[in-house]
């Protein structure tokens, strides 16, 4: 490979001319090497940010970081079967802990790599942590021998999956260059590519409780994220999906397992089991298990119901070195096994009507005030705290019913939070059926690799 001068790359972007594919693979090598220092890598992100990239640049350099380290291979017998899910990341957003093992119990393979919460949103690996012995590290050989036994497991990113991207996030966080559509998108998809997927369903999301704050913005970074998945050889449907109001009736993380296992035995929230059935029944659609994403929704709603799903995570839970008896107990009575707060709080409604918004962000803010979110990767959660809707958007509820339960570290309730929750909610004298349905869209890949709507 050629070599190239940094400072030029640097000066080519800033000036919003194209870099070549070899550019950018030279780059991230430089990268890797060590050989820039921060301010030059910085100063080349904020180029990006600035001016941004083509769909060819961005493929480039995400082809470039998901072959900055170690790309995952799976034996014959399933590697087609492997598939995965992405969410941008909301409130409440538990959709990942139910939908691996029911993918599993439908034959599937799902090697998820999950992250951590930062600022409002949940982390999925947080939440697994407050199952005890909950193990989120794993090398491949270990987890080629779960995928073949029980068929899905959830970790952390390793050292050796797509390590450019973390070098870059690290120095994209600091430099306030995170919001840049090529970086997310590279960022995301590396991770992906690098798991040797052959179908991925992506759930974008919009509203106060996601990084989204619009439809627009939503179906640009969908389209884009669609366009580089499918250049990238993953068969990819985009999910278009609001968060105006949190996702189910848990926040926080012993208490979105506690839900978890509550959707695994059928009984989950009715937004809860759409997004998980209808994401699960494309994905069995696309590996062609099902003739139609409607039976193949259909599918995981059986999984579900019929007790396979919550088999498959009680499985995940033991090959994760959690203890059989624990793993047990887990699935049969959370409560039992899990931490959660002693000291709870009540908010009573103001009047009577029905709930026509619940502000998701004013949500998840006080939860992560409560320690169930971090500031920095590094920060330590409290696992016992968090909120439980005890009625949510769309329900009646009279004046004085408690409509959320508040779970808190200390004695008291700080009188800010209470404030902050009282005004989060609105009671109308009607109905609001508007936001009943969290899909607004479906982008599907193409075989001409155009990415075509679905439904609105």
């Amino acid at each position: 490979m050629a070599s190239y001068n940094i400072g030029e790359l640097i000066a080519t972007k800033r000036n919003a001319d194209v870099l070549s594919d070899d550019q950018i693979k030279w780059f991230i090598q430089q990268v890797m090497q060590k050989k820039l220092h921060d301010a030059q890598i910085g100063a080349f992100l904020m180029a990006v940010f600035l001016k941004g990239m083509t769909r060819e640049e961005t493929v480039a350099l995400t082809s470039a970081m998901a072959h900055s380290g170690e790309t995952l291979s799976w034996p014959n017998e399933w590697k087609d079967l492997v598939v995965d899910k992405h969410s941008t990341g909301g409130v409440g957003d538990k959709v990942s802990l139910v939908l691996a093992p029911a993918l599993a119990a439908c034959g599937l393979k799902v090697p998820m790599i999950s992250g951590r919460s930062l600022a409002f949103t949940g982390g999925t690996l947080d939440k697994l942590e407050s199952i005890p012995g909950f193990n989120i590290s794993m090398d491949s050989k270990r987890m080629a021998k779960v995928l073949d036994k029980v068929g899905c497991c959830i970790i952390g990113q390793t050292e050796q999956i797509a390590p450019a991207d973390k070098v870059l996030y690290a120095l994209r966080d600091i430099t306030s260059t995170v919001a840049s559509k090529p970086l997310i998108c590279s960022s995301i998809i590396s991770k992906k590519a690098a798991e040797g997927l052959t179908c991925l369903v992506l759930d974008v999301k919009y509203g106060r409780g996601s990084f989204q704050s619009d439809h627009h913005q939503a179906e640009a970074l969908a389209t884009s994220l669609s366009h580089i998945s499918n250049t990238m050889g993953i068969k990819t449907t985009a999910f278009i999906t609001h968060m105006h109001y949190p996702l189910g009736r848990y926040i926080g993380n012993s208490l979105e397992i506690i839900e978890t296992i509550q959707c695994l035995k059928g009984n989950g929230p009715e937004d809860l089991i759409e997004l998980v059935t209808a994401q699960g029944g494309e994905l069995l659609y696309l590996k062609g298990i099902t003739k139609s994403s409607d039976e193949g929704c259909k599918r995981i709603g059986e999984a579900l119901t019929d007790g396979s799903a919550l088999k498959k995570f009680k499985e995940m839970c033991i090959a994760q070195d959690v203890k059989e008896d624990d793993a047990t107990t887990l699935c049969e009575n959370p409560q039992k096994l899990l931490s959660v707060s002693s000291y709870t709080t009540s908010l009573p409604a103001s009047k009577n009507g029905f709930i026509t918004a619940i502000d998701a962000l004013d949500c998840g803010e006080v939860s992560f005030h409560l320690g169930a979110g971090r500031t920095n990767p590094t920060d330590k959660v409290s696992y016992n705290t968090g909120l439980h809707l005890n009625k949510t958007v769309g329900e009646e509820i009279k004046q004085g019913e408690t409509w959320i339960t508040v779970y808190h570290k200390e004695e008291k309730l700080p009188a800010c939070h209470k404030d902050k929750l009282e005004a989060c909610i609105r009671i109308s004298d009607e109905r609001d059926t508007s936001m009943q349905t969290r899909i607004s869209a479906i982008r599907r890949y193409g075989t001409d690799n155009k990415v075509t709507m679905v439904c609105q």
